[in-house]
C-alpha cells in the first residue's frame, strides 16, 4: 500500500520513523512519501519537503512567513492527488495538519488517519468538530485521551501506547548504567547529579535556565549538568550560563537522565522522560508577567496540569512551578525534598508507577501499525 506521511517537527519526524519501520512489517509492499526529515528518509520512500522548512513557531515567525507557509500546503495538497495514496498519515501538528485533513476530505476519497492526536483537551476544543468532519481514525498516545473524546466528545478513538515507553525501554535495556563512564568521557566530577533541562526552544532557555542555575547552584554537595538541545549553539547557553558552576552535554538527555539524581524539567515530553529513568523532579516553566498568566490560566486551560506525568497519572505527583510559582526560592525548596526526603522520594516513584502502569507496556508503533493494516484492509 501507499502511504502519505506529514510532520512539522523532529519529534513528529522521530515518532513517524518508528511507524514506518512497524508499518514494513506488517506490509511488505508498502511505499512511503512524506514531508518529514531524516529519520523518516532513513526509513525508505520520497522526502518532499524537510520539517525544517516549515517549522515556524510563534505569533510573528508564522505571520512573516505566511506566503511560505501556503505553498507548503499547496505543495502538499498537489502532491497528495497526483500521488493518490491509500491513506494519509498525520502526525501531531495540527495548525498546518487539520487543513490538510479537511482538503483531503472534501476534495478526494482518501482516509485520514490521525497519529499522535491534537491535544484539544488542553486547549482549541472547538477543533473536535473538524476532526469529527475531516479524520476517519484517530490514534492516541495518551491514555486520558479516550475518556475526553469517546465519552465527552462520542467520537472512538484508539489508544496503542505511548512511543516514549518504547524509547526509554529501548535505551535502559541497551546501556546500562556506567556511572565511571559517564564522569570520565564527559569531564564530570564524582558527585550525585542535578539534571536541568530548560527546554529546547531559545526563548524558554532564555525565560528558565537562569533561575534554575540558581536554585540548583545551592546545593554544593551536587554537580549541575545542562541537557544542551539540538540546533542550541553552546554560544547561546554561555548568554545565560555566566559564572554559573554547570556542564553543558550534547546529544546525552537519555544518558543524562539515567544517571541523574533530581531533575528540574520544562513541561512537555521532557517530563515523562524523566518519570521512565525514575528521577525526582519538578517542573519549572518560567512566563512573562506570571501573576496575569497564573490567573488566566484557570479560565484558557481545560485541564488542571501542564505535566505529561500528573496528566496521565490523574492527580499530582511532581511539583508543578510555573508561571508566578517559579521562583529560586521554590525550585531550591522542591529540590532540597527530591534530593534529601527518602519519603517524598519514594512517594514519587510510587506515582511514576502508577502513570506507567496506566501507559501499558512498549509497543505503541507496533500497535499503531497493525490496527492501521487491519482498517486498511477492510
Amino acid at each position: 500500500m501507499k502511504y502519505y506521511l506529514i510532520v512539522g517537527e523532529a519529534s513528529g519526524d522521530l515518532h513517524a520513523a518508528h511507524l514506518m519501520a512497524a508499518l514494513k512489517n506488517v506490509d511488505r509492499e508498502a511505499e512511503f512519501r512524506f514531508f518529514g526529515g531524516d529519520l523518516m528518509a532513513a526509513e525508505g520512500g520520497t522526502m518532499v519537503k524537510h520539517y525544517k522548512e516549515m517549522a515556524y513557531m510563534g505569533f510573528i515567525p508564522v505571520l512573516l512567513h505566511l506566503p511560505a507557509i501556503f505553498a507548503n500546503m499547496r505543495q502538499c495538497k498537489e502532491d497528495i492527488v497526483a500521488w493518490q495514496p491509500d491513506v494519509v498519515i498525520l502526525v501531531d501538528y495540527p495548525g498546518f495538519n487539520l487543513n490538510i485533513a479537511k482538503f483531503v476530505r472534501a476534495k478526494t476519497r482518501i482516509p485520514v488517519y490521525y497519529y499522535i492526536s491534537p491535544k484539544i483537551w488542553a486547549w482549541k476544543e472547538y477543533r473536535i468538530k473538524n476532526i469529527k468532519r475531516d479524520v476517519d481514525e484517530l490514534f492516541s498516545i495518551l491514555p486520558f485521551e479516550e475518556e475526553f473524546f469517546r465519552e465527552k466528545h462520542q467520537y472512538p478513538i484508539h489508544y496503542v501506547g505511548n512511543p516514549t515507553v518504547d524509547e526509554v525501554s529501548a535505551y535502559r535495556r541497551e546501556n546500562p548504567k556506567d556511572m565511571n563512564a559517564f564522569i570520565s568521557e564527559n569531564g564530570l566530577e564524582e558527585k550525585p547529579v542535578i539534571a536541568l533541562l530548560a527546554g529546547s526552544r531559545r526563548q524558554e532557555i532564555k525565560d528558565n535556565l537562569p533561575d534554575m542555575l540558581k536554585a540548583a547552584s545551592a546545593f554544593p554537595d551536587c554537580q549541575v549538568i545542562l541537557a544542551g538541545a539540538p540546533g542550541i549553539s553552546p554560544d547561546y547557553y554561555a548568554r545565560y550560563i555566566g559564572k554559573a558552576k554547570v556542564k553543558v552535554v550534547f546529544g546525552q538527555t537519555y544518558r543524562l537522565l539515567h544517571h541523574a539524581e533530581a531533575a528540574l524539567v520544562t513541561s512537555g515530553t521532557a517530563t515523562l522522560e524523566a518519570a521512565l529513568f525514575r528521577v525526582p523532579q519538578a517542573v519549572c516553566y518560567h512566563t512573562p508577567i506570571g501573576k496575569v498568566i497564573s490567573f488566566l490560566r484557570r479560565y484558557i486551560l481545560k485541564v488542571k496540569f501542564i505535566s505529561l506525568v500528573n496528566l496521565i497519572a490523574g492527580h499530582e505527583v511532581v511539583k508543578e512551578l510555573v508561571a508566578d510559582s517559579m521562583t529560586v526560592e521554590n525550585m531550591r525548596n522542591e529540590l532540597h525534598f527530591l534530593l534529601k526526603d527518602s519519603v517524598y522520594r519514594e512517594r514519587m516513584f510510587a506515582g511514576y508507577e502508577y502513570m506507567s502502569q496506566r501507559l501499558g507496556p512498549p509497543g505503541a508503533p507496533q500497535n499503531a501499525a497493525r490496527v492501521m493494516s487491519d482498517l486498511l484492509k477492510k
